[in-house]
């Protein structure tokens, strides 16, 4: 197992603070969280690669230890694509070359948005249970076609308001479906499986670090007169993954390509075609009154969106790979973590 070091980086955009193992002139390897999470999570995985890889793990703003400078929701995902573009080019980390990238859930759009803007950062790419390249919510077909001009059903307004006040006021309970330790033993894993005690209170505390306001998590919220009455606000993380400012269906034509590995769990019940976090696919569960139907507003496809992309991608001269593991939930790295680094490690070869 290689020791981590933790270590904060001034660049010309924010103080980021990043994980490091391995040795100074090893293979690198950036491993990018998503949502609701920090570096933290991949201390495991990092600690498992083999001697010859350099692992880099950062905290996006607002989240973890890094400085929570706001986030420009109309940028998309461009303020952390380009936040980690500014460290991989810091003198301070030393690289001579380009790394490979593994982005988890959101980490998967933010390292897509990096490929697609600082290709010359970036090497091979694994795509860990990553979100949609239309962003989450409001969009229908494998094209993202908006469900309404105005992308109602994506952004701010989408999040459980009970679910950001508790994270907000620190709430280490399991009191509540809404508590944030049970929201991530309940939908970051496929139930059962449960990390051990000491790992658990680890993510959780990393979890409510989040900053909770209307430039971080979830974002400002602007009323809809389409269903399900709110509509992306121009703040905040939740903002940024609204397909209003988010697309990257443009990954599809990138230049130069790079080999991707697509991994996922058959389990996943936040980034799926049948995700318990689409308004869609709640609406047409019953769970939210006045859904229009599936000829307006279906559940939005995210898995086969990603395949489309991906696909058209190939067509272009690219190449992936897409590898399913079962009884797996939306986090991979977790919870089939010997399959995972195998994987991986085997990928970047």
């Amino acid at each position: 197992m290689t020791a981590i070091t933790s270590i904060k980086i001034q660049t010309s955009r924010l103080r980021t603070h990043v994980l490091v193992s391995g040795p100074q002139d090893g293979v690198p390897v950036l491993f990018i969280h998503g949502n609701c999470s920090s570096a933290r999570f991949f201390e495991q995985t990092m600690a498992a690669l083999p001697a010859g890889f350099r692992a880099l793990a950062a905290d996006l703003r607002g989240y973890g230890d890094s400085e929570p400078a706001p986030i420009d929701a109309t940028r998309g995902l461009r303020d952390f694509s380009d936040d980690l573009a500014a460290l991989l080019r810091s003198a301070e980390l030393g690289l001579k070359g380009p790394v490979h990238v593994v982005g988890w859930s959101v980490g998967g759009g933010v390292a897509m948005q990096l490929a697609i803007d600082h290709p010359d950062l970036v090497g091979k790419i694994v795509l860990e249970a990553p979100m949609a390249p239309y962003g989450f919510g409001g969009t229908k077909g494998t094209s993202g076609e908006p469900c309404f001009a105005d992308f109602a059903g994506s952004g701010g307004g989408t999040a459980n308001p009970d679910f950001a006040r508790r994270l907000k006021e620190r709430d280490a309970s399991e009191e509540s479906a809404t508590s944030p330790r049970k929201v991530m033993n309940e939908f970051y894993f496929k139930p059962p499986f449960r990390v051990e005690k000491e790992r658990e209170e680890l993510f959780l505390a990393e979890v409510l670090k989040m900053v909770v306001d209307d430039a971080h998590y979830p974002g400002d919220t602007t009323t809809s007169s389409n269903w399900p009455g709110v509509a992306p606000g121009t703040l905040g993380v939740n903002n940024a993954l609204a397909p209003k400012y988010v697309n990257l269906s443009g990954f599809a034509k990138i230049s130069p390509k790079h080999d991707v590995l697509w991994i996922r769990g058959d389990g996943d019940q936040i980034v799926s075609d049948t995700s318990l976090f689409d308004f869609g696919f709640l609406g047409k569960l019953g769970a939210i009154p006045g859904w229009p139907g599936d000829d307006v507003y279906p559940a939005q496809p995210m898995v086969a969106q990603t395949r489309a992309v991906l696909d058209a991608y190939k067509t272009n001269g690219g190449s992936y790979r897409e590898e399913v593991l079962p009884n797996v939930g939306h986090s991979p790295h977790i919870e089939a973590h010997d399959t995972f680094v195998a994987e991986i490690v085997r990928f970047f070869g």
